[in-house]
Order: C-alpha cells, then structure tokens, then sequence
C-alpha cells in the first residue's frame, strides 16, 4: 500500500519526469573542449578578414559552413550550461560554470565581429548575384536579415567593446534576477495544521489562484505579495538599469523608437505591430466582457485580481503526469499521428524536466538547442488542469523546433512574431480535442471559460503588458530612473485601462510586476505572444475549414523555420499578414469564444 502511494504521488508531482542533458556533449567532451573546438575554427575565420564584401558563392558558403559548425558547438555548450543552471539557480557551481562559459563564448564571437559588418556593407549588386546562387539557401535569408540591419551597426571596434562589456554589463544583470525570482518563497496556510504556514516556491503560490475557494485564492495572493516585497527594490534597481542600458544601444544605434530594434528583430515594421497594439487595445472590451460574466457565474459583485484565473469548475481536481501526458498525446493524435510521435518521444525519452525543485528556474520554456540535436522542454509542474494546456503549449514549440533541424543552425528559429504559432495551435486542438469529448455542461462551460481566458491572458493581458513596457522605457528616457510606486502606479494604469470596471486591483497587485522575466531578459518580447495567438487562431479556423487536407501545409511551415520572412510563411497557410484587417479577423474568433462561453454558461444554468 505504501509504494502505491509513493507511487501515485510522484505521478502526480511528475517527480521522476527529468531530462537527460549530458547527449548535448558529444563523445564524453566538457564544455570547455567544446568551446576550445569553437575558438580554434574561430581563428581560421580571420583569414577571411577584408574579403567578406568580395567573395564568390563557392567562398561565401565555405565561410557560412564554417559559422555553421562554429555555431553548432558554441550552442551545444552554451545550451549545456544554461539548462543545467535552470535546474539550480542557487547552486553556485552552476551559476559560475554558465558565466565562464558566457564570458569565453562572447570572446569567441568577438573574433568574427568582422565577418557581419563586411557582409552588411557589400555592393547590393554582388550580394544580389550572389545570393542567387542555390548553394547558399541554406544561410540566404539569415544573411538578407544581415542587410537589413546596416543602418544600425557601429564600427567594429565599437561592436566589439560592446560584445566584451555584455558579459558584465546587461546579461549579468539578467542572471541576477533569475537567480533572485528563483529564490522568491511564499508562506501558505498549513491545510494539515490550522495557524501554521508552509513555505512554497512562486510557482507554487500562483499555481493556487485557479483554485476555486475564494478564500484560498486571496490568500494565495496575500502571501504571493508578501513574498515579492523583500527583494522589490533590488529587482526594480535590475530593470532600471536594464532600462537605461537599452536606451543607450538604441541611441548609439540609432534606432528611433524603445522597440524598434525588437521589431527589426522580429522582422516587422514599427508601423505594423503599433497596429496590432492598437487593434487589441480597440477590443479590451472583450476581457470586461468576460469578467463581467464571470463575476455572476462566482457570485460576487465583482472580481478581485486574484479572481481572474479562478476555476469556474465545480471542483478542482489535481491531475497526474500519467492521465495527463495521455491527454496530449491524444490530441496531437486527433490531428496528426507525425506530430503525435514527436509528442511521444518528448515524453518517454527523457526530454522534458517537470517537477517543482527548490532554486529551479520559475515558468516554462522550450530550448531547440541546436539542429544536429533535439529539443528540451522544463516545466514546473504543480499537478493542475491548467498544467496540461503548458504542458501542449510548450510541445508545440518543441515540434516546431523539431521540424524546424531541417534548416540548419541559420534558419532553425523563426523570429518572435512566429515563435507562439504552433505552441498556441498545440493547445487550442489540446482544448478542442477535450470539448469533443464532454456531454456535460457544466464541464463543457469550465473548458470553454477556460479556453478563451488563454486568449484572454495571451492576446489582452500581453498587450497590456507591452503597454506598462511602454511606459517604463519613454519615462527611463525622458524622466530618469523610476521608483518603485512609479513602476506600480504605471503596472496599474495599464492594467486597469485593461480590465476597466470589471476587475478590482488589490493594493498588494501593484508589485506583480516584479517576478515577469520578459521585462527583463528580452525587453518588446510580450506582442508577439499576441501577434502568434491571433496568428495561430487564424491557422486553426483555416484547419477547421480544410479538413486534414490543411495538415501538411501546416507540417510544411514549421518545417520551414525561420527560412522566410513571416509573410511568406503565413502564405504557407493561407494567411495574409499584410493585410491590415488580419488582426482584427483574428480579434473576431476571440469574441467568437467569448459567445460560445456566454452560451455555455446560459446552458449550464451558471447565470
């Protein structure tokens, strides 16, 4: 009886769900081999050195082979050390074995600085002829994008003090606040023990606000608050100078706008994500809507913030990694046994990290690695409902990086703006497999709530995001450096503007800006959740048009990566990116989904 529940309590923990890194060192080799191999290959890079801007299609590939093998090893090291200090951000060992490894990859790409400035200054004529030639589309599009960013390079001198002073300068103030949102705990009422507390990572306590008792919710986000306030001027020193840091490369680089550099990054013009910012804006109607209705279905004059993300489910249930992995499986299966094995060897060969570890790295992400390997998924797995659609988010973007090996290491990522398509298609066939196949409705109304509060947190709450990014880094440039009631003040107004009426915010709201790390680690990242959801729900209306005749068109376009610019990926699909109603036919299924709830909810009698 005792290994049973030992054993049923580890499925549900996903306790022994961990992933095996050490294939990422090829033959037993360290990382240091490793970058040794990177910086010798490196050197023979040199005697390039003055011919980039000449050289003939034969010469440029040889040098793009070159890169790509130099790249292939630096990626295998770096992504070695970077995951292994996301299991333990505070085992120090970790901590300096990643930051050596920094320092020697940065002085590695230092030597080859030369190689994309040349490039980026050659005759457009001799780039044209030899772009042409078809030996060199494996690296083509990576290399146009080189062009594209010639207004904004410096010298190399210039280029190169900055590559070295990166090291110490905004990435380590990246890993400082990893390392301090990693070490945040919350103290949680004891169910076994009334008046004591049990402390819990941060995960662990947000986890908690899809609870469906009020009361533990507005707990959870009592003590989530108290856990964010000891560290909260530190973290807003860390942004402050992540902030004045970014308007200094945007000014040396002369980039017009905070977000510019993202956008260009991003393959898309300021003109066009200022669109899909303003048609999302145009819509916050929707969320209130919602909210509003969700109010009445909990019974309460309005919501608090730590109410948004309540079940509306009769009961909360803990869920297993077990039922839960067969869940996934199920509904990649539903639409494609080729993506349905791919899920299937993410699961059984050890390439996910799941469980909640003390110092492990909050959220969940997907790392490709490199080409030549496969990808890893972590998760922080609390054993909820939500968890499963993380769970078919992230192994969206695990299959897209799978796929994607085929282009090599130049065009394996697309750029942001298309990295959340397939992750977002994961878990809306994930949602509509599982409302296929439920009869009750009261379960039915739980699952389409949830379905469009995911569109809800994806698309309204990013963009609102992007909002309070907005303000904070026009204030850093035109103000000076902001306080910490005025980083709150500016989190509430932009998401007030979000929620109007509809959402209360509690005093101890106004700090949850603190623990996000996109702010942090890649400042104009939180659109492009929006652009690839609308994106992505776009992708599915044309799948539920089509039939399985759409799947390998869909197949076709992650296969491609980031071979082609985003336009001529969504072309893949049938998608029109430029047409400038796209966003708002994407804002329409969205309210789509808020009807089909508000009839659920009618059916359900929950209103």
């Amino acid at each position: 009886m005792m290994e049973a529940m030992t054993t049923m309590n580890a499925d549900l923990t996903a306790a022994d769900v961990a992933w095996d890194i050490s294939t990422l060192l090829p033959e037993g080799k360290t990382v240091d081999q490793l970058l040794d191999e990177a910086d010798g290959k490196a050197d023979e890079v040199a005697a390039y050195r003055g011919r980039v801007a000449e050289l003939d299609a034969a010469e440029l590939r040889a040098l793009m082979e070159l890169l790509a093998e130099i790249g292939e090893l630096m990626s295998r090291a770096g992504h070695y050390a970077m995951l292994r200090f996301s299991e333990d951000t505070s085992d120090p060992e970790r901590g300096a074995a990643m930051q050596a490894m920094q320092e020697r990859s940065t002085a590695i790409s230092t030597k080859m600085i030369f190689v994309d400035l040349e490039f980026a200054e050659a005759d457009d004529d001799h780039v044209a002829a030899v772009l042409s030639d078809p030996s060199l589309e494996f690296c083509r599009h990576h290399l146009e994008n080189l062009r594209r960013n010639r207004p904004h390079l410096l010298t190399e001198a210039e280029e190169m003090i900055l590559n070295e002073k990166s090291v110490t300068g905004s990435s380590a103030w990246v890993r400082l606040f990893d390392e301090l949102t990693s070490a945040i705990e919350v103290d949680l009422p004891d169910p076994d023990h009334p008046g004591e507390t049990t402390r819990v990572g941060l995960e662990q306590g947000l986890s908690l606000l899809q609870h469906p008792d009020s009361a533990v919710r507005a707990s959870a986000a009592s003590a989530v608050s108290a856990g964010l306030a000891p560290g909260l001027r530190t973290r807003a020193y860390v942004y402050n100078t992540l902030l004045a840091d970014k308007a200094t490369d945007d000014r040396l680089r002369k980039f017009d706008q905070w977000v510019s550099s993202r956008n260009l990054s991003n393959e898309a013009s300021d003109s066009s994500v200022e669109a899909l910012v303003n048609a999302v804006v145009a819509r916050y109607d929707i969320p209130q809507r919602w909210y509003s209705l969700k109010a009445k279905v909990l019974g309460v004059d309005t919501l608090f913030d730590y109410d948004r993300m309540a079940s509306v489910a009769d009961s909360e249930e803990t869920i297993g990694w077990s039922e839960a992995t067969a869940v996934v499986r199920d509904a990649y299966a539903s639409f494609s046994p080729e993506l349905a094995d791919i899920v299937g060897r993410f699961i059984d060969e050890r390439w996910i990290d799941a469980p909640v570890r003390p110092g492990k790295r909050p959220g969940a992400f997907c790392a490709y690695a490199t080409p030549s390997h496969h990808p890893y998924v972590l998760l922080n797995w609390t054993g909820r409902s939500r968890d499963v659609l993380t769970l078919a988010h992230e192994l969206g973007h695990g299959i897209h990086g799978y796929l994607a090996r085929e282009q090599g290491i130049f065009h394996q990522s697309t750029p942001l703006t298309l990295a959340e398509t397939a992750s977002v298609f994961g878990e809306t066939v994930t949602n509509n497999r599982l409302l296929a196949m439920i009869d009750d409705p009261n379960e039915r109304f739980a699952l389409l709530a949830s379905t469009l509060e995911d569109s809800i947190a994806t698309v309204f709450r990013q963009v609102a995001m992007n909002r309070f990014e907005d303000r904070c880094h026009t204030d850093r440039r035109s103000v000076g450096e902001l306080s910490v009631e005025r980083f709150g003040d500016l989190w509430v107004e932009t998401q007030s503007a979000m929620l109007g009426d509809a959402v209360t915010l509690s005093d101890g709201y106004r700090d949850w800006w603190s623990y996000i790390p996109h702010f942090i680690g890649t400042p104009g990242y939180v659109y492009a959740y929006a652009y690839g959801q609308l994106l992505a729900l776009s992708v599915y209306a044309r799948y539920r048009s089509e039939g399985e005749s759409f799947v390998p068109a869909y197949i076709d376009l992650l296969s491609a990566g980031g071979s082609r610019s985003p336009e001529e990926l969504g072309a893949i699909v049938g998608c029109d990116l430029a047409d400038p109603g796209f966003w708002d036919a994407g804002l329409l299924i969205v309210e789509q989904q808020l009807v089909a709830a508000e009839e659920a909810a009618a059916a359900a009698g929950r209103i």
